[in-house]
């Protein structure tokens, strides 16, 4: 749950920017292209699993063990049938791969945006006030970050179970509630960082000696110059995120099985070793947690070459 910071000093400078000419720009950047066409065929995997699923009569939970396990109960490999071959209960591979990206954009979209908010306010509040205040936000912000964060994490989601085992609150939601608990930090020391350097602007002192409230200051001056850096670290956190809960569904304490996901996919081919004689067990979910990583990062990388001045 480590990322590279953004260099705080990349802020926009204040002012309205020629959208037309912000869009060529953004289009003329090959990483944005690239990391946009896998960005879509993610969503679009993820918005057509179910026509997928109908299409070729299986569902995502669904098992066939009659024609999807041969008679020594092996998976079966790429067939007609099966167009990536079936698991090790007879469950189609690539309908769960598919069903895997609603599972992991349900958690990584929400988590990210959840830390996005919560860390560029307390990041806001922290860099202008400064004194005490800042110091106390940093503190925290330390405190957080020391702690590992599976560790923390499995401990949290054991806890959330009732005397039989069962989870008290869905574990998705509580995924959620841990990712986002982790990476508002990063999110906070980067608009603290950009707060910092901007509320020394000529065009906030304007502002100030205008009257201008407290308010009117982190919202209407400070944060539109924040924000475009802030939503290109959206897209640099959000496949950690989506990673995150891989792993803790890898671990068997995300997204609870037969639910599919990327992560328990991979625990489940891991765990019998079937791979070794049907690969797309294992292949399936590899490749497309790799394809939403690439893509995210790309695209991010490429937001970051356009938008960031020190790149330009």
């Amino acid at each position: 749950m480590s990322e590279v910071l953004p260099d705080p000093t990349a802020a926009l400078p204040p002012g309205r920017p020629d959208r037309g000419a912000l869009l060529r720009a953004l289009w003329a950047e090959s990483a944005i292209r690239f990391g946009g066409v896998l960005v879509v065929l993610v969503v679009l995997t993820a918005l057509l699993a179910p026509v997928v699923a109908i299409l070729v009569g299986h569902g995502p939970t669904e098992q066939f063990r009659t024609y999807g396990l041969d008679q020594a109960g092996i998976p079966v490999g790429p067939s007609t049938a099966f167009w990536l071959g079936a698991d090790g209960e007879g469950r189609d591979v690539l309908v769960r791969t598919l069903y895997g990206a609603q599972a992991s954009l349900l958690v990584g979209i929400p988590a990210t945006t959840l830390s996005m908010l919560f860390g560029t306010t307390v990041g806001l509040l922290a860099g202008f006030a400064g004194g005490n205040i800042d110091r106390i936000v940093s503190q925290i912000v330390n405190v957080v970050l020391s702690f590992p964060f599976v560790v923390t994490a499995l401990s949290l989601l054991v806890l959330n179970r009732d005397t039989s085992g069962r989870p008290v609150v869905s574990p998705i939601v509580v995924v959620v509630l841990i990712i986002s608990a982790f990476s508002w930090t990063y999110f906070a020391r980067l608009v603290r960082g950009m707060t910092l350097t901007l509320r020394s602007r000529p065009f906030v002192d304007a502002a100030i000696t205008a009257g201008a409230s407290r308010g009117y200051i982190l919202f209407k001056e400070i944060l539109p110059n924040v924000f475009p850096v802030v939503a290109v670290y959206w897209a640099v956190q959000l496949p950690v995120n989506i990673v995150a809960e891989a792993t803790l569904s890898f671990l068997g304490v995300g997204v609870q099985a037969p639910t599919p996901s990327w992560g328990n996919m991979i625990a489940d081919a891991q765990r019998t070793s079937l791979y070794q004689v049907q690969p797309w067990f294992l292949l399936g979910p590899a490749i497309a947690l790799l394809i939403t990583v690439l893509g995210f990062n790309a695209f991010a990388d490429g937001l970051r070459n356009v938008l960031d001045p020190g790149r330009r």
